[in-house]
């Protein structure tokens, strides 16, 4: 299999190269991330200048773009080869209910979604997270991953990715089918004076989980329910944003 990994954090961020080692089993495995950080990029691609991807070791490519801008040159000509499945991580924290609009590790695993196996956007959720900097630190949840896809992927509809959280707690209890939670509203922006005299904004922080229990058929809870009582959460999710079930009762106010 040759499998495709990118990111958000950059070619160098520990949660990749965890992950490009836990897989290599499974085939030829082909980095191709973001030369620095570019979180919050979400699906954009970079449209107003060239992209110079550089290889940095074998198998091992930069690229001064976006976490999409990988994906889409790995797919559309960079390789003379064509790639099995895409896999985009370790994120280094979480992205779980509306982290998937912005989130650049989401973003790139989007760029994956016509292939035959659906493309996996993975992150690792706790509050240390964040202050990690070796591959060891990422081990457990690279080798999740690739027990994951050793046994086989399930199959989820065309133009749908499978978005996964993993705890980073030091025995994970299981996996979960989840349904995407959500937010309150993000924190306010804060607002600080530079040394030239000039007004600058910071983007607030995110808003907290909403934690109650959603009553569904089978029982399925948010991703965050997951996450923070030691599942991992596997949420489906798709690039149809289109809400189906109002559709004729819009139409019918026109």
């Amino acid at each position: 299999m040759n499998i495709l990994i990118a990111n958000d954090d950059g070619v160098f961020a520990p949660g990749i190269q965890a992950l490009a080692k836990a897989l290599r089993p499974l085939g030829r495995v082909v980095i191709v991330a973001p030369e620095s950080e570019r979180s919050g990029f979400s699906s954009a691609l970079t449209l107003d200048r060239p992209l110079r991807p550089i290889q940095v070791a074998p198998d091992m490519w930069a690229v001064n773009g976006t976490p999409a801008d990988c994906v889409y040159l790995s797919m559309n000509g960079l390789f003379d080869f064509e790639f099995d499945l895409v896999v985009s991580g370790i994120n280094s924290g979480a992205n779980l209910g509306d982290d998937v609009l912005y989130s650049g590790t989401v973003g790139a695993a989007f760029e994956g979604r016509l292939m035959k196996q659906a493309a996996i956007a993975v992150s690792l959720a706790g509050s240390n997270v964040r202050s990690y900097e070796s591959p060891d630190d990422y081990a457990q949840a690279a080798h999740w991953v690739y027990e994951f896809i050793a046994k086989g992927l399930p199959q989820v509809p065309e133009r749908h990715i499978l978005n996964i959280n993993i705890p980073d707690v030091p025995e994970i209890k299981g996996a979960q089918i989840t349904y995407q939670g959500r937010r309150i509203q993000s924190k306010p922006i804060s607002s600080q004076v530079d040394p030239r005299g000039r007004q600058v904004y910071w983007i607030g922080l995110a808003g907290e989980a909403v934690t109650e229990r959603k009553k569904t058929s089978q029982d399925i809870q948010s991703d965050f329910f997951a996450v923070a009582n030691g599942y991992v959460s596997i949420t489906p999710i798709q690039m149809d944003a289109t809400n189906y079930s109002i559709l004729q009762v819009l139409q019918s106010q026109l």
